[in-house]
């Protein structure tokens, strides 16, 4: 499973737009400064009729390939939810609603939870990572990778996320450990192992000693592991942030016989997503990243044979507001979401 956060609320209503004549009029009127011309929006075409047309994103060329290929599907107008809510129940304050509602932090969470009434540290996918873990015959390196760092979703009572480099795709490592090519560097191994490998007296000493070099071990598996997979003849765009992330994913997939995995979540964040001004113009720009990316991803997929056993979705804070506020829109609650990959029943909106 590969989870993508676009971090910050995407205003996926600008993603996925009506094209009907009546269902785009009335798109237009709510949506006034910020619609998309009708004639800008690229067909798609489901393989279930809903009796309407959508269209999308005029920066999403890739994408409306991918869905009419039935590659990949949308989940449409879905949020978070503590139980089914009319919207009179909401007004009238007679209902739970999520905890922290239209905030970033909270709403992020709910996501990787999927607990919307309290705040939890556990995410689902660490939660499963600790039911699964076991199933991978190396144990030292995590089948949760992480291109974002510290994370909720792949956080688990027993299983941590094991955090990569996307730049370079390697796991993080001690600066210049075992680095062979000077001598003051062969000297500060040497002095780094003696403090790993002493016996500590202290409890904590002794736990952070031991995380250290299991640490260090797992990078060192873990990287020389990718280093050992052949280039991919996927060409990844070297510009775009979340191109370079998939890529590094793509690698760790091809190495995952040599890391003794059957089973992997991954997690990656794209930035930026909060558009109370300029969403147009911002949207233009980041939409063409994420489409091109994923467009990227599922070709490497194919390349090593994957296809069919990895699935990639998005994830965002929330939707925003289908009135403007002048300049953008603001924070609101149900959005649109893509689940790309050959086990998704594709070319379906949900």
């Amino acid at each position: 499973l590969v989870c993508v956060l676009l971090a910050g609320g995407n205003d996926s209503f600008n993603m996925l737009v009506p094209r009907g004549a009546s269902e785009y009029n009335e798109y237009a009127a709510v949506r006034s400064d910020l619609a998309l011309s009708q004639g800008s929006l690229l067909p798609l075409t489901p393989n279930t009729p809903i009796g309407k047309d959508l269209g999308l994103h005029p920066s999403m060329p890739e994408v409306q390939n991918l869905f009419n290929t039935g590659k990949l599907s949308f989940i449409n107008n879905v949020g978070t939810l503590v139980h089914p809510t009319t919207k009179t129940q909401y007004i009238n304050e007679t209902i739970d609603v999520p905890l922290g509602l239209y905030s970033h932090a909270d709403q992020i969470q709910a996501w990787q939870t999927g607990v919307t009434n309290e705040r939890s540290a556990l995410g689902w996918g660490g939660r499963t990572a600790d039911i699964l873990q076991s199933l991978n015959t190396n144990q030292q390196v995590s089948m949760s990778i992480s291109m974002g760092g510290n994370n909720v979703f792949q956080s688990g009572n027993a299983t941590t996320a094991y955090s990569v480099a996307p730049e370079d795709g390697v796991g993080k490592t001690i600066i210049n450990y075992n680095n062979t090519g000077d001598g003051w560097d062969m000297l500060r191994t040497q002095a780094i192992d003696n403090m790993l490998d002493h016996d500590y007296h202290n409890l904590f000493e002794q736990t952070y000693a031991n995380i250290i070099r299991n640490s260090q071990d797992a990078s060192d598996m873990f990287n020389n592991a990718v280093g050992a997979v052949p280039s991919l003849a996927t060409s990844f765009t070297a510009n775009n942030e979340m191109s370079v992330a998939f890529h590094a994913i793509a690698r760790t997939i091809a190495a995952r016989s040599t890391l003794g995995a059957c089973r992997q979540t991954f997690y990656l964040v794209l930035d930026g997503w909060d558009h109370h001004d300029e969403v147009l113009n911002n949207q233009l720009y980041m939409l063409g990243v994420v489409s091109k990316a994923l467009d990227e991803f599922n070709n490497a997929m194919n390349e090593l044979g994957v296809s069919d056993k990895v699935t990639t979705f998005t994830i965002s804070d929330f939707g925003r507001t289908l009135t403007s506020n002048g300049y953008g829109t603001d924070h609101a609650w149900g959005g649109n979401v893509m689940v790309m990959g050959d086990a998704v029943n594709g070319g379906e909106f949900f």
